[in-house]
């Protein structure tokens, strides 16, 4: 009877962390204007000059090129967001990438800390489970008989 106890817990937090997983890899921040792309674009690529900065908080005047390559391609063409990061990262500077790719090999940055954790709890689980059944175990009349030996032994 203990243990019906604690599976209503885990399931609702399963539930939970189900649930706002799912929320957070399928909302949709809805349509979105040039600006709003142009900003978001250019803040997913690292100033080539400046060290630790986007292109979207640089002042250096590369990163200005590049924005106002970047709102050409917004306004101009039908091409995706990563299609016009994919452009700006071949025609100005190879290292302008600032985030990995979600596709392919790169997707292991996002996949990999993922797995672990998924891997490392359920690990904890059943080494937690396994420990407490230990100690919930019922002494027998085996245990009972060398308890009390040892007790006459040391009497």
């Amino acid at each position: 009877m203990k243990n019906l106890k604690r599976w209503p817990g885990w399931v609702v937090l399963t539930m939970v962390v189900a649930g706002l997983l799912a929320f957070g890899t399928t909302r949709d921040a809805g349509a979105r204007t040039p600006e709003e792309r142009v900003e978001d674009i250019s803040k997913q690529l690292a100033c080539p000059v400046c060290d630790g900065e986007t292109v979207y908080e640089s002042r250096n005047t590369q990163s200005a090129s590049i924005r106002t390559e970047i709102k050409a391609q917004v306004t101009s063409t039908d091409a995706t967001d990563d299609e016009i990061i994919a452009y700006i990262v071949q025609n100005f500077d190879a290292k302008t990438q600032l985030l990995p790719k979600t596709t392919g090999f790169e997707s292991l940055v996002w996949v990999l800390p993922s797995m672990a954790l998924v891997c490392a709890t359920v690990g904890l689980f059943f080494a937690f489970r396994r420990w407490r059944l230990a100690t919930d175990a019922v002494p027998n009349a085996d245990d009972r008989a060398r308890v009390e030996a040892e007790l006459k032994v040391d009497s």
